[in-house]
């Protein structure tokens, strides 16, 4: 069965992480992903360690289904490339700082001329337009600006770097997908297409959901351990007496009533809900003793038959073992050219008609170059020329 983006065809011209993550989610939901990438400037990502038998393992997963050409796009052979193929993709997504693609002469307007339907996704860090549109960045500094991580850490030590890559795949990757797809609705409406100009910054600041709902309306200013859920109340971490750490989210009286009686502590429910700082402080302190008097095997044991919020902190190696991910089909063996499956996450959207189908790992650079342009019409000898030329690998 095919997926159920199997009707579009989308060129990408993304490297690195935020685009290529969202051309993942595409491909895995059955659209046709082609990636254009320069012959001498290589994606970074595809030398990211660790490797596994030569490959990045990153690139191999994030650009795993999707075909692969390679094109100079400084030479106006390879432009002409891109301006066919747009005539059947049509959808570009791109990751170039404002107006790259104009000077290489596939920028919107030039390819839209040529398919007036074509919804072009361009993903930056700070938009196609502001005084910080042509600034670099990265996802640590994304947060930085959002005011995100001015409330995320510990008042002692300061801002987390967090383990994900949330501006960049919660920003650029979900909000591409999401703006591309409300873009392919419009479009079978309308017969239109459009640029869906995708910032960062602006999607990661959009996730103030809560702390920026309440300050703009009311003026409280969410800093670092002063609300209940980012460290102000027992809503926390607290660590075993094996080092391990557990995660304690039993906010409603429904579930902190059995908490506080599961370590032996039944006093401790009617603190939960105390707006005091300084009580709040005092009620973590007494949950952290309970904690070290045991390891994370007993409490888990301890919580397993309870439905209270409370769970372990796991590794990422105990992540992929467990009941409830495997339950899930969260990891899939993806077949691979010579070798053995390898192991990658799957897709996280289920569907009740069909399933995913994990066709191949992230190609090689160029590996689909001379099969694109025979499919453009291109003959053996005109695909020679240009790689004779270097304008195509």
């Amino acid at each position: 069965m095919k997926g159920p983006l199997s009707s579009l065809k989308v060129l990408d011209f993304s490297t690195l992480l935020p685009g290529p993550f969202a051309s993942l989610l595409l491909a895995d939901m059955g659209a046709e992903v082609l990636r254009v990438e320069s012959p001498s400037r290589m994606d970074l990502v595809r030398v990211l360690p660790p490797h596994d038998n030569g490959v990045a393992a990153s690139h191999a997963y994030l650009n795993r289904n999707k075909r692969a050409i390679a094109l100079d796009l400084k030479q106006a052979a390879a432009v002409e490339v891109v301006k066919q193929l747009v005539q059947d993709y049509d959808i570009v997504l791109e990751q170039f700082r404002p107006g790259v693609m104009d000077k290489l002469g596939v920028g919107y307007a030039a390819l839209k001329a040529i398919n007036p339907k074509l919804i072009y996704v361009s993903i930056t860090g700070y938009g196609q337009t502001g005084p910080y549109k042509d600034r670099a960045g990265h996802d640590i500094n994304y947060l930085a600006l959002s005011g995100i991580a001015d409330q995320t850490g510990r008042l002692d030590s300061g801002p987390l770097p967090l383990g994900i890559q949330a501006a960049d795949i919660a920003g650029g990757s979900l909000h591409g997908v999401i703006g591309l797809l409300a873009a392919v609705i419009q479009r079978q409406h309308t017969g239109q297409g459009q640029q869906v100009d995708i910032s960062m910054t602006d999607c990661i600041f959009s996730l103030h959901a809560m702390a920026g709902a309440g300050y703009l309306a009311c003026g409280e200013q969410p800093k670092m351990e002063s609300q209940a859920l980012n460290g102000g109340s027992f809503y926390d971490y607290y660590r075993t007496r094996d080092g391990r750490w557990f995660s304690v989210g039993s906010l409603e009286p429904q579930f902190m009533q059995p908490f506080c009686a599961a370590i032996g502590r039944p006093e401790l429910a009617a603190h939960g809900l105390s707006p005091k700082p300084e009580q709040q402080r005092a009620l973590k302190q007494q949950i952290q003793l309970e904690f070290e008097k045991r390891n994370c095997a007993e409490w888990s044991e301890i919580f397993a038959a309870l439905d209270v919020c409370v769970e372990p902190t796991l590794s990422l190696a105990e992540a992929v073992e467990h009941p409830q991910l495997q339950a899930r089909e969260l990891v899939v063996e993806v077949p691979r050219e010579g070798l053995a499956p390898q192991r990658q996450i799957a897709s996280p959207i289920k569907f009740s008609s069909g399933s995913p189908e994990y066709r191949h790992i992230g190609a090689p650079l160029g590996a689909h170059t001379a099969e694109v342009l025979a499919e453009l019409g291109y003959s053996a000898e005109q695909i020679a020329a240009l790689r004779a030329g270097k304008v195509v690998a």
